[in-house]
């Protein structure tokens, strides 16, 4: 059997969690949380006193915790983003790691944000009434100015 076959194969719950350390371990729930949000599957390991790192990564395969830790791919971003002042790195890995993480939304997606705001095309959005108010108090409609402050904050965080 090769590998491809093994992963796509689901794992015998009933079995692994008879053999299973982490399953076993009272602090499971914090051993998961760790390995979702990056952490390093030696150091969980070494942390919660579990033979090796492989233990992290069955129990990972079995429960399915690799796609929800592809889905937050935020945290790893932020725990480099925060080694930052601690580690010898260059600031262009810093800047690239925080162009990176403004782009990832809170469900792991990346997201292309717009840089420029087309004003004109707000103002062709406008109805006449909008356009009159306009004219004769320079009063916004409200939904112009949501779009405008969102388009601007999203320009000014991506940077």
């Amino acid at each position: 059997m090769n590998l491809q076959n093994k992963a796509a194969k689901p794992a015998s719950l009933g079995r692994h969690r008879r053999s299973c350390t982490v399953c076993e371990n009272e602090r499971r729930t914090e051993i998961e949380a760790d390995f979702v949000g990056w952490k390093s599957p030696a150091l969980i390991a070494q942390e919660y006193g579990l033979a090796d790192r492989t233990s992290v990564y069955r129990h990972a395969h079995a429960f399915g915790l690799f796609e929800k830790r592809k889905r937050n791919v935020r945290a790893a971003l932020e725990r480099i983003i925060e080694k930052a002042s601690e580690v010898e790195v260059t600031s262009s890995a810093v800047v690239a790691a925080v162009q990176a993480y403004a782009k990832i939304n809170a469900q792991g997606q990346w997201i292309e944000r717009s840089e420029h705001i087309e004003l004109n095309t707000l103002f062709e959005r406008m109805s006449t009434d909008e356009l009159e108010a306009y004219a004769k108090d320079g009063k916004l409609p409200e939904w112009f100015t949501k779009t405008l402050s969102v388009q601007v904050a999203t320009t000014e965080y991506s940077g």
